[in-house]
């Protein structure tokens, strides 16, 4: 029997949201720094020296404990709740993503995490026809047991939600739980809490940017065990998401459409690529059902730190070395430990630091780039 997973405690989960939300700690720093420190107080702690170490003169700007304890009471008063990555609310299937949000706030069911999902995307300005195939499909597929995922923008979106919103279905949000976009999809929000579940990984408050919506179709693609594409244009963001569940090793599919629709074009473009041709929920199904049967792997929780304790901490010397052969075009990890001959708790040490201040980009697969300043 798998033990079951602990909660965290009431200062554990502020310390976690205030981490999270410092500025240049995204997934992948928040996992090293608990890597590395054990906790996030103690990595708040070792922020200051951690970014001095990398050539930054300002302080990183940690939330006090009032800004974490104020989000926590602004979530409560919205039914919400915020859940950890190692916690038994926390959604499975996105737990086996690479570097998985450790924190997300979530209003409604929590049982829906439970169910086998499948992420349906598509165009925001989408034909009455796709429309009619994008709630089809959801309807169907969430009759067969299936908790659908989506990311509420209008057009193919909505018209997922809209048909399975009586069997369970999960929206994903670029901004705070409580600025809903866009904004006529606040009522469809409130319906989809009554069964199914609105998350995101941003803060109460926030509103979203551009730059917010590839964030948010990461984890759609990482919800499901498969992404649906109906209707999407060449250059689209249900692309991007297609791009990204591909990446996560989910079954990507899509639906074919008309080769003199613009909308269509990138849906084509898919199948042509090898995506899973979509004309009835059964393709869909069949495709995922072995994936459904098979035993679940091994839950992934944020790893023990590592061992380090014999390795030296880094020198200036050392920063110089991972300065000199990054650049920006992405280079793997192992490659650096390799042509450094640094022992890989300073490597990553290093990376951490130059993470913090804004100098460094992760990239899929675990590569990394620097961050060039600008001319």
């Amino acid at each position: 029997m798998t033990p079951a997973r602990p909660l965290l405690s009431e200062r554990q989960r502020l310390a976690w949201l205030r981490l999270i939300r410092t500025p240049n700690v995204g997934p992948a720093t928040f996992r090293d720094l608990i890597n590395r420190f054990g906790s996030a107080e103690t990595a708040i702690e070792q922020l200051p020296d951690l970014m001095r170490n990398a050539g930054s003169a300002a302080a990183p700007r940690i939330p006090p404990l009032s800004a974490a304890e104020v989000e926590m009471e602004i979530a409560q008063r919205h039914g919400a709740r915020f859940v950890g990555i190692g916690e038994p609310d926390y959604p499975a299937q996105l737990r086996r993503m690479d570097y998985p949000p450790p924190l997300i706030a979530v209003k409604g069911n929590g049982a829906i995490f439970s169910l086998p999902a499948v992420a349906i995307v598509g165009a925001r300005n989408a034909s009455l026809a796709g429309l009619k195939m994008a709630r089809m499909l959801a309807a169907a597929v969430g009759k067969e047991g299936y908790a659908v995922i989506s990311g509420l923008a209008r057009g193919i979106d909505t018209a997922a939600h809209e048909g399975s919103i009586a069997t369970g279905t999960v929206g994903v949000l670029a901004g705070g739980l409580d600025r809903p976009y866009p904004p006529e999809n606040a009522g469809l929000c409130e319906r989809i809490a009554e069964n199914g579940a609105i998350i995101t990984e941003m803060p109460f408050g926030w509103e979203p940017r551009a730059q917010d919506f590839p964030r948010r179709n990461r984890v759609v693609a990482g919800l499901g065990l498969g992404l649906v594409v109906v209707e999407a244009a060449r250059r689209s963001g249900s692309l991007i998401s297609a791009r990204l569940a591909n990446e996560m090793g989910r079954i990507v599919f899509s639906v074919p459409g008309s080769p003199l629709d613009p909308r269509a074009e990138g849906a084509n473009k898919l199948l042509k690529d090898g995506a899973v041709l979509v004309t009835s929920a059964e393709d869909i199904l069949d495709a995922l059902a072995p994936l459904t049967l098979t035993e679940s792997p091994p839950e992934i929780e944020i790893d023990e730190p590592p061992d380090f304790s014999d390795a030296p901490p880094p020198e200036q010397s050392d920063r110089a070395k991972i300065l000199e052969a990054l650049g920006p075009v992405p280079t793997g990890v192992d490659e650096l430990i390799w042509h450094t001959g640094l022992h890989p708790a300073q490597v990553f040490m290093i990376l951490l630091e130059l993470d913090l201040a804004g100098r460094l980009e992760r990239h899929s697969g675990g590569a990394v780039s620097l961050v060039l300043p600008d001319p």
